[in-house]
């Protein structure tokens, strides 16, 4: 039922369903987020309206004033608007009150008729009366504001003053800022609870690293030449310098045993029905499960789960968390097919049916049918994910989650939640925005997105503007440059410039962002043209890498991702996401958008074009920047440490090789 204040088109909200009520939206501890609501009322007399914000424990926080957006089209017309902020983890939730304000109402009416000389001295006896109510109905008044709200009764009743000067003082900013802390709520209508849910941090803010545990500290045979795949415990060794790069997280595709049945070679190569994979298939760590075992076991070149435990430990003292696949699969030989044959799909000849995108077939994984049995099957996989939490792994990264139901997802992650709200949950769903969205709202903590596929100007400010702000109160993208699965044209073609180009795409834009392993020695060879396969994936086999070699080819790469991470950690600016703003520049492949937080403010330039130097004049938005019009402000580069004036309309040129500013602004005139 409408209030008597309507308020309605509250944001955030998110809605599960006609019967099912609200779900909570996404917020992580400290973030400031935006709520708003349209709040108006019938006639002229002004209304007021502020965010409460209800913790954990149900305690009201101190009301923050909402203030009224610029009207710049039918849908910002008598819309408010106030930044929030939480500071504990858990379900939060927040109300709206909104109600009429009869002291704005007489200072508006006040200011025209005393103004013209109409109804003088009964227009001061009304806002006697109002301050009077102030005095008498507010608690806890600070002496202070105590003092000023007496005076200006004192100025309404002094009829041997001018009439301008009495008025004058009663709209002094002095009062008004009393009156807009202390307000008289009259007719107050209160709209909520709203729920939000408050995660930590590293659900909104983190550096992700991937890597295969079978290639790192891989080596060749001396005797026969062949692969010998690396462990847990060389994968160790390489944790350091993966924290040393700034990287936080450290993703772990399967570790788990690799189907023998149909498994797949080099480059994806399948051999003919019936025929035994050769000894140096390694297989796909996506067909996961054999006579070792399924996804709660540990593939045996790798190690034992105390080798496990062991990489996880060395993990933490370098302060990197561990996140782990979670892909929901089997290999044809998996345990789970001889004892729980029912929870596949058999087709009409009586075989199991395994997993196809036509003309995409995946003779090596058998996809799980979660209509047959789906209390069975939900009951196995939370006993996989609390048996990975239980060896210290707190972040899953979830394989292809819009390929099983919604409402399976949003039962796992609600009983995961209920014990262990740090756990968090990362989807892998490049499919259509509908299902992406929904996974975000029913509470994956982040996203994979199309960040990928974005490489052109007006795309990628579309889009840095969706994630910012459209979506934000749903999912939390993770900018992840590339994958095992993607190897974009942009980075096939476009040299080591094309790599630095990405990086600080993602990295300065997203609080998220993520990178495969050869990322950094600018791998880029496809497998053929037109695909995004890499030419010797390790989704198929094991590389072998010569670190220490490749760092000297890789044209400085890793020292300026380093240098990336080490900007993001050192800005709380580039921490948060919902604070981004887009500024025009003139050339089609020249971007710029900022970020700021308090008096951090961080504005980043830069060249899409990895294959020449651009030159664009770039238009700041100064208020988006909290600058006044007209400022003239100092700016440090932090890539090549130089120092400029800027003001609202730059000059940049950027070269391939340097294709961004990454501008401070450390003061302003």
């Amino acid at each position: 039922m409408v209030g008597r204040i309507p308020v309605i088109d509250v944001m955030p909200l998110l809605e599960a369903g006609p019967t099912d009520g609200r779900l909570p939206a996404k917020a992580s501890l400290g973030e400031p987020f935006p709520v708003s609501a349209t709040v108006f009322r019938e006639g002229h007399d002004r209304l007021g309206a502020e965010v409460v914000l209800l913790s954990p424990d149900g305690v009201r926080r101190p009301p923050v004033r909402m203030s009224p957006l610029p009207a710049r089209d039918r849908r910002t017309v008598d819309r408010y608007e106030a930044w929030v902020a939480a500071d504990a983890e858990g379900p939060w939730s927040f109300e709206i009150h909104a109600w009429s304000d009869p002291i704005a109402t007489w200072e508006h009416a006040a200011g025209i008729k005393i103004r013209a000389g109409i109804d003088v001295e009964l227009m001061f006896a009304e806002g006697r009366l109002l301050l009077e109510r102030v005095l008498t109905e507010t608690k806890k008044l600070p002496r202070a504001a105590r003092a000023t709200v007496k005076a200006a009764i004192t100025a309404a009743t002094d009829t041997s003053r001018p009439a301008e000067a009495r008025l004058a003082q009663l709209e002094s900013p002095e009062l008004r800022a009393v009156l807009t802390a202390h307000p008289l709520r009259d007719l107050l209508t209160v709209e909520g609870p709203f729920p939000v849910f408050v995660d930590r941090t590293r659900a909104l803010f983190g550096s992700w690293y991937e890597l295969f545990p079978r290639s790192e500290g891989a080596t060749y045979d001396p005797a026969t030449g062949e692969v010998v795949s690396g462990t847990f415990r060389t994968a160790a060794e390489r944790l350091p310098e993966v924290a040393a790069m700034g990287f936080d997280v450290v993703y772990l595709p399967p570790i788990h045993p690799i189907g023998e049945v149909n498994r797949k070679g080099p480059n994806n190569a399948v051999l003919p029905e019936g025929e035994s994979a050769p000894a140096d298939w390694a297989g796909s760590p996506w067909a996961i499960g054999s006579k070792d075992g399924g996804h709660d076991a540990i593939h045996p070149d790798l190690g034992t789960i105390e080798d496990f435990d062991a990489f996880v430990a060395a993990a933490h003292a370098v302060d990197l968390e561990v996140a782990l696949d979670l892909a929901l699969q089997c290999a044809p030989d998996h345990p789970w097919v001889t004892a729980h044959p029912e929870w596949f799909t058999t087709r009409a000849d009586g075989s199991i049916a395994y997993a196809e995108n036509p003309p995409k077939k995946y003779q090596d994984i058998y996809p799980v049918n979660f209509d047959n049995d789906p209390e069975g099957i939900a009951a196995e996989v939370l006993r996989v994910v609390r048996h990975w939490m239980a060896h210290g792994v707190r972040i899953f990264r979830v394989d292809n989650p819009h390929t099983k139901p919604v409402a399976f997802w949003q039962w796992l992650l609600a009983e995961v939640r209920r014990t262990d709200p740090d756990v968090l949950f990362l989807a892998e769903a490049f499919t259509k925005p509908p299902m992406l969205q929904t996974l975000g709202a029913i509470g994956f903590h982040q996203s994979y997105t199309y960040f990928t596929w974005r490489t052109e100007k007006v795309d990628v400010e579309d889009y840095l503007r969706e994630v910012a702000t459209e979506s934000a109160h749903r999912i939390r993208p993770n900018f992840f440059v590339n994958t095992p699965d993607i190897l974009h044209e942009f980075l096939q073609y476009g040299g080591p410039a094309a790599f630095r180009v990405r990086a600080v795409l993602a990295a300065m834009s997203s609080p998220t962002w993520g990178m495969y392993a050869g990322y950094e020695l600018g791998e880029h060879v496809a497998v053929r043209p037109g695909s995004e396969e890499y030419l010797d994936s390790e989704k198929y086999q094991i590389r072998v890498r010569d670190w220490e070699a490749a760092q000297g080819s890789a044209h400085g790469l890793p020292a300026y991702i380093t240098r990336l991470n080490e900007i993001r950690r050192a800005h709380p600016a580039l921490q948060l996401l919902r604070n981004l703003t887009v500024h025009p520049t003139d050339e089609d492949h020249v971007i710029c958008w900022s970020k700021v937080a308090g008096a951090d403010r961080v504005i980043v330039v830069l060249n899409l074009d990895p294959h020449q130097p651009r030159e664009s004049m770039v238009h700041l938005d100064l208020a988006a920047l909290g600058l006044p019009p007209g400022a003239a402000f100092e700016v440090h580069d932090e890539i090549t440490g130089s120092d400029w004036t800027w003001g609202e309309h730059n000059y940049v040129r950027l070269e391939p090789a340097q294709p961004a500013h990454i501008l401070v602004v450390r003061g302003h005139q």
